[in-house]
């Protein structure tokens, strides 16, 4: 009997039942069971997550700046090459790259003088849009006064009104108080009609600041302007930043309001650069420079506060 037992716990008994875990079902491993386990979206997520979307997404990328590029290296050929060839020829023929375009931008005096007002345009309407959104949007967040809820509701409303509605009647009003055809009435137009979105963005962001932290500088006797500059402002930065750089976009990209509400000596460069389209229909070397100074600024406005608008844009999506 003892010869027996140990019989069955000896190194056959252990052998034997190794052969029959072998003859059965395979002891599951790990990884393989959770792979096993994965639908096929998940393994073709998986398949795409890593080089082929970053590939696929720079090749986007480049694909979104052939314009850009284009139209810079076209400011970099004289007229007689552009007639001759695409801009593409400059890749083999380097020697056609030549700043002769930009100096006659520069003695065009049209042209200069409508990119200063494009600057004196939209500076102040982005300043202003900003200053004022930021005041109301604290005040409709904070502040207690009878109907904050219906006036911010008509504020909201007023979002809805597009700007081909208003320009008639507007034109109307300036034209009796003398601000037809003045910087200042294009100035005054973009200023109204940014305010809502500014009203409606900076209220959203500045109601998410907590309670117990204005409380607490109240009771350090701030008053509700300090404690709008101490407190709320520096808070508010990355909706201010984003706020900002759509209102720059948009003023200095408009055309419409500038074509209507501006004079010979106040237009911007986007109406600047259709009445050289105008008047001189070939005049090629004065309109791809111009071109290409009108749209780097803004990009270059956006790429500098880039960081402070995707912040912005984020604010409240994660908690």
């Amino acid at each position: 009997m003892t010869a027996d037992a140990g019989s069955l716990t000896g190194p056959g008994a252990g052998t034997g039942s190794g052969a029959g875990t072998g003859s059965g079902t395979t002891a599951p491993v790990p990884g393989k069971t959770v792979k096993a386990k994965q639908s096929l979206g998940s393994r073709l997520a998986e398949a795409v997550s890593g080089g082929v979307v970053r590939v696929f997404l720079i090749v986007v990328g480049l694909f979104w700046l052939v314009p850009t590029i284009g139209l810079l290296l076209s400011s970099l050929r004289t007229p007689e090459d552009m007639a001759a060839s695409g801009w593409w020829k400059v890749f083999t023929e380097p020697s056609q790259l030549t700043f002769q375009s930009y100096e006659e931008l520069l003695k065009n005096g049209d042209i200069t003088s409508s990119l200063l007002n494009t600057a004196l345009i939209t500076v102040p309407a982005t300043v202003l849009v900003v200053v004022i959104g930021a005041l109301a949007g604290y005040a409709f967040a904070w502040m207690d006064f009878p109907g904050r809820d219906w006036w911010f509701l008509a504020v909201v409303g007023l979002l809805v009104v597009p700007v081909q509605v208003a320009l008639i009647p507007i034109a109307e009003l300036f034209g009796k108080i003398g601000l037809f055809g003045s910087m200042l009435g294009v100035i005054l137009f973009h200023v109204g009609f940014g305010l809502p979105f500014a009203v409606f963005l900076l209220r959203n962001f500045f109601a998410e600041i907590p309670r117990e932290l204005l409380e607490a500088a109240r009771l350090d006797g701030a008053g509700e302007l300090r404690l709008f500059a101490r407190v709320v402002m520096p808070l508010g930065g990355p909706a201010i930043a984003s706020l900002g750089i759509f209102q720059f976009l948009w003023v200095w990209n408009d055309m419409l309001v500038a074509l209507i509400f501006s004079d010979a000596g106040s237009q911007p460069i986007t109406v600047a650069l259709q009445t050289q389209v105008r008047q001189f229909g070939n005049n090629i070397d004065v309109l791809a420079p111009g071109a290409f100074i009108s749209m780097v600024i803004p990009l270059a406005v956006f790429f500098a506060f880039q960081r402070q608008f995707v912040s912005g844009v984020m604010a409240g999506a994660v908690k």
